[in-house]
């Protein structure tokens, strides 16, 4: 009987690590999958503005095609970071917006194109150094 349970509990945690191996630990990297990619980011970026139709999305995103664009809002959607409305009338009307946890990524965006705008200035700073280096210039 204690051989059975021993091997009952070894098979729940068996369960429980493997389910903690599927789930991202990490609160940084849970925040990168939600909004990670090429398009999210530019997605919010829209939305921050406010709500908007699917059309008015696709000519803002230049080079994203319908597909991508479709499944994007999907998994923001199902991460509860956007929202869907759908007008019953024809033809159909369907609006996008930030949830409240949409919208709570403004200022951590904020805060990464702010970082970004220093990093481009660095290293711009020292591909122009690297520059005056290899050809011997000086300021």
């Amino acid at each position: 009987m204690k051989l059975a349970i021993a091997e009952d509990k070894d098979t729940a945690l068996e369960n429980i690590e493997h389910k903690h191996l599927e789930r991202s630990t990490c609160p940084v990297e849970c925040a990168l999958k939600a909004i990670g990619g090429r398009w999210k980011v530019l997605i919010l970026r829209e939305l921050f503005l406010g709500t908007k139709r699917f059309g008015e999305l696709h000519r803002a995103l230049h080079g994203i095609t319908q597909k991508m664009l479709t499944q994007q809002l999907r998994e923001l959607e199902q991460d509860g970071i956007v929202s869907r409305y759908v007008y019953q009338q024809v033809p159909p009307k369907v609006e996008y917006s930030l949830t409240g946890m949409g919208q709570t990524l403004k200022p951590i965006l904020d805060s990464m194109h702010a970082w970004g705008l220093k990093y481009l200035e660095q290293t711009e700073n020292n591909s122009s150094a690297s520059v005056r280096v290899e050809t011997g210039e000086t300021d």
